[in-house]
């Protein structure tokens, strides 16, 4: 007989291997559910509704670090970005480099979401700019927020404002009460029956907003190439409950993820072969395309990792620097 977990995740080309049965884990009968990942987060966080789900990398490692032990972590990591890269910004408000956000607003739907550690760490390190150096606006209110989940209180010196429920980011930003959006979310597509954010204005395709960076692309590989990494965002969580009674559920869940990301990666490798036939890519891309970049694992990822958890202390979100033996399973760490 089968062990019956429910699973939390959103859509993604690393997942749907999974979500369609084309892999399934050993052992185990999995109870999909597809939901927006803004709020599956807050459910995992404030209501535990699955068993396993995908998990903020920076929420889970706030919630071990406050003694919050309901979830084991899995080396499996759904989605990364060059989240700096996404900075949006007014052209009327005289930010022109990173270094211009330097007493400026700035709207952020949830403050200690992973992809707003990863934008603040590498404004501080990369261009001097710190969280203190900013007055920060958030969008989620606590009650469906993960801050309000987990107890989240602004880190000395920090100014942290509530929009309130009238307003969002995407308003505030065309009306000039905001000078920048920080991973702006707009509820549309997958995200329009999303039960957290509420921003619906399209603001990459307005006249009055204008990327931070003029190309993102250029910016993502100059910091990729100084630094070696890819910054995770998300992670993936077990109840500990199952784990200490049932220990083999972890290596079984990690390796069912593995067959997936290389299904995904065999789709991906499939297309590359289409358009090199096609001549739509030149032959010499052939290697650099079939390089797999998304990695599951620690060993492939503890730099990002031990990275993430230095911003976390460094920025006040968690009260010590967290260890990565604290935050995954012991079975999954020679992964």
């Amino acid at each position: 007989m089968q062990l019956q977990l429910s699973l939390g995740v959103a859509a993604n080309p690393r997942t749907w291997p999974i979500l369609d049965g084309t892999v399934a884990p050993d052992g185990i009968e999995l109870v999909t559910n597809v939901v927006p990942v803004s709020e599956l987060f807050w459910r995992q966080l404030k209501f535990a509704d699955f068993d396993v789900s995908e998990m903020s990398f920076s929420s889970l490692m706030m919630a071990r670090a406050n003694g919050d032990g309901r979830w084991v972590g899995l080396p499996v990591f759904t989605t990364r970005q060059f989240f700096h890269t996404t900075l949006l910004v007014r052209r009327d408000a005289g930010i022109d480099t990173p270094a211009d956000l330097k007493g400026k607003r700035i709207g952020v739907p949830e403050y200690q979401q992973t992809a707003a550690l990863w934008t603040r760490g590498i404004l501080q390190h990369e261009f001097g700019v710190a969280p203190t150096d900013i007055t920060f606006f958030m969008e989620r209110v606590p009650s469906h927020s993960h801050a309000g989940a987990v107890n989240f209180r602004a880190p000395p010196g920090v100014t942290i404002n509530q929009i309130p429920l009238e307003k969002s980011i995407g308003s505030m930003m065309l009306s000039g009460e905001l000078d920048a959006a920080m991973f702006y979310i707009r509820r549309y597509g997958e995200h329009a029956r999303n039960l957290i954010d509420r921003s619906t204005a399209d603001l990459w395709n307005h006249p009055d907003i204008k990327p931070l960076f003029p190309d993102p692309a250029a910016e993502g590989v100059r910091y990729f190439r100084k630094t070696g990494i890819y910054p995770i965002n998300h992670g993936m969580v077990i109840r500990r409950s199952i784990v200490e009674k049932n220990p083999w559920v972890v290596l079984n869940l990690y390796k069912a993820f593995e067959q997936a990301n290389e299904v995904a990666t065999e789709q991906r490798m499939a297309h590359v072969e289409y358009h090199l036939a096609a001549g739509e890519i030149a032959p010499e891309a052939r290697a650099a395309l079939r390089r797999p970049v998304l990695r599951h694992g620690i060993k492939a990822n503890r730099k990002i990792l031990e990275t993430a958890a230095a911003y976390s202390h460094e920025q006040g979100l968690t009260p010590r620097l967290m260890q990565l033996d604290e935050i995954f399973a012991a079975s999954a760490m020679e992964q």
